[in-house]
């Protein structure tokens, strides 16, 4: 699955839940975010990511060290820039197999 078909299913999915979109493919220089949401009173950056095999592992498995960091440097660069009220989480859906997995707080700025 190409990772703009990913992101429109991990889009529909998190509507469904009472996500509220607010961007989707914030960009910069240093990384990008595939979606930005509002759930409550977070401000949540989502990490789509999706395998058509598991064969060499889970997608969710994919969200390293580097990638987190690159996403932690985006989410920072983002909040420079539209400041928020709001608590901030990082989520990652994943989709493979048919499935999709929502890992809600999958990881933390400060770890």
């Amino acid at each position: 699955m190409r990772g703009e078909d990913a992101e429109k299913l991990a889009r529909d999915f998190l509507r469904q839940h009472g996500y509220e979109i607010i961007a989707e493919r914030y960009r910069w220089r240093g990384g990008e975010i595939d979606l930005i949401a509002r759930d409550g009173n977070f401000l949540v950056f989502v990490e789509v990511r999706s395998r058509s095999k598991e064969l060499f592992g889970l997608p969710e498995e994919t969200v390293t060290y580097k990638k987190r960091q690159k996403i932690i440097l985006t989410a920072q660069h983002y909040l420079a820039r539209y400041p928020t009220h709001l608590d901030v989480r990082f989520d990652v859906v994943a989709l493979s197999g048919g499935q999709l997995r929502l890992y809600k707080d999958a990881f933390r700025a400060n770890a």
